[in-house]
């Protein structure tokens, strides 16, 4: 791993607080597609960042190491046998539900919760931490081809499985979102 400046403590607390303003959320969403429930995620969210603020040296790419940190600590707290058996009985709630969600936003979200964790983990790392396949590539340790195959093949299995549903709002923009259908394979038109 890549290290930068040697800072002090007030400034390795000032570049934390900013990169735990900009991270958290994502991260917790992150967590709950890894398959924590929410109050694991923040559990793994505070261990991370705890372990941040204590490093000597601020990282060369901090948001790239955070994630990294957050992934293998949230992959480490799910072997537990107990937390596994927590988390199978909430599978039931993988968002909490929010009065003001409409029930395509509920139905988005199920389809979301029911793919594989792979799939899941590039969709989120994709859409709402913003990385590239490239940058989802080197976070999981697979190639920039099969991070974009397993956003890809997420994407079509939600589209499927929301055929006719129209989403109110985009998170990010706050504008409609429209699926569109694919484009045939070339030679096959």
């Amino acid at each position: 791993m890549s290290i930068g400046k040697t800072v002090n403590s007030e400034t390795a607390f000032n570049w934390c607080l900013r990169l735990y303003e900009k991270k958290a959320a994502e991260l917790v969403l992150y967590g709950r597609a890894l398959g924590l429930s929410h109050g694991e995620a923040e559990d793994v969210l505070q261990e991370t960042f705890l372990a941040l603020m204590q490093k000597p040296q601020v990282p060369l790419k901090p948001e790239h190491y955070c994630v990294r940190s957050f992934r293998n600590r949230a992959l480490n707290y799910r072997r537990s046998l107990w937390r596994r058996l927590t988390r199978e009985l909430e599978a039931q709630r993988w968002f909490e539900k929010s009065p003001a969600e409409s029930p395509a936003e509920r139905a988005a979200m199920r389809c979301l919760a029911g793919l594989p964790m792979e799939q899941r983990e590039a969709i989120v790392l994709k859409i709402w931490h913003r990385c590239t396949f490239d940058e989802i590539g080197e976070l999981l340790d697979i190639s920039p081809n099969t991070a974009a195959g397993r956003y890809r093949y997420g994407l079509q299995k939600i589209k499927l499985q929301l055929e006719g549903v129209v989403y109110e709002r985009d998170e990010l923009t706050g504008g409609t979102i429209t699926f569109l259908a694919t484009a045939p394979p070339l030679g096959s038109a």
